[in-house]
């Protein structure tokens, strides 16, 4: 699934190439997302300007001069592709390569004016596309309860330690858990972990104080070269250009079960457990 770097990434490609634009149509290929779509909504953004595109979390919103916002999750395989009045982006993305079978999952196709079409493609069909008023979307029941973004002042020591007090699970779930703190996934969360040299399994209440500044620091530098680099490419993300991201290439942990751990005289070999039914990887030598 596409974490806050993923997402992040595609909202800024999303800003180059649509924002300003006007939606002149929209064909809707595929009602069947997540969440049905209606039609009757959609009818509402004909001629309707963009003017914002943000993220919140792991959701997109799309903001339009009528006041309604678009709300966005990727799912697990979600995906957009922006194709230009010269039809450019099929020759060049991966996606309209001559051996791609991937239209047949395209779902929506936003057409705006310049010639530019937005097509929204979801193999699994988790992902889903919402339309909300800019009044109520941050009390929707998808935006309402998140916790605070993890590159903002809000994540930070004192926060941490008023929040864990009391609670008796681990730190994986902790920070596994979008109340606590929103837009991280089981890729960052393990290479957090690793990088701050803690267990997965560790309870909460044996968490020193060098541990809490070790995990907001490090998941801080983490996201931030995450995006820098595109976000990672695992199986299915890709930028709006069709780009994959670098990101995966710096996993320390993640996906490298059987694999020698790669920090300086360490000879340990990454194990791969579950905690909460999701994978975990980690160094049992380095992370005590």
């Amino acid at each position: 699934m596409p974490e806050l770097p993923e997402v992040e990434v595609v909202k800024k490609s999303l800003n180059t190439k649509i924002k300003n634009l006007t939606i002149k149509k929209i064909i809707i290929l595929n009602k069947r997302l997540r969440y049905k779509l209606n039609s009757n909504l959609f009818s509402k953004l004909k001629n309707k300007k963009v003017t914002s595109i943000n993220r919140r979390s792991k959701y997109l919103l799309i903001g339009l001069n009528n006041d309604i916002v678009i709300l966005i999750h990727l799912g697990m395989t979600g995906k957009f592709f922006i194709i230009d009045e010269n039809n450019k982006k099929l020759k060049t993305s991966f996606y309209y390569s001559e051996n791609s079978n991937d239209y047949k999952h395209d779902h929506v196709i936003f057409y705006f004016n310049k010639g530019i079409k937005l097509i929204y493609n979801d193999v699994r069909k988790f992902g889903f596309i919402k339309i909300y008023n800019k009044k109520t979307i941050f009390s929707s029941t998808h935006l309402a309860h998140l916790g605070p973004e993890p590159l903002t002042k809000d994540f930070n020591k004192k926060y941490f330690f008023n929040y864990i007090k009391n609670r008796e699970i681990n730190i994986k779930d902790l920070l596994m858990s979008q109340k606590f703190v929103s837009g991280l996934g089981n890729i960052y969360c393990n290479e957090i972990l690793f990088k701050s040299k803690i267990n997965p399994k560790k309870k909460l209440k044996l968490l020193k104080k060098k541990d809490i500044l070790n995990i907001i620091s490090f998941a801080k530098k983490i996201l931030k070269t995450s995006i820098r680099e595109g976000g990672s490419s695992i199986k299915n993300f890709n930028s709006v250009d069709g780009k994959s991201g670098n990101f995966q290439q710096n996993f320390f942990v993640y996906g490298r079960e059987g694999m020698p751990c790669k920090s300086k005289n360490c000879n340990s070999i990454i194990k791969k457990i579950y905690i909460s039914k999701r994978s975990s990887f980690l160094c049992p030598r380095c992370q005590k």
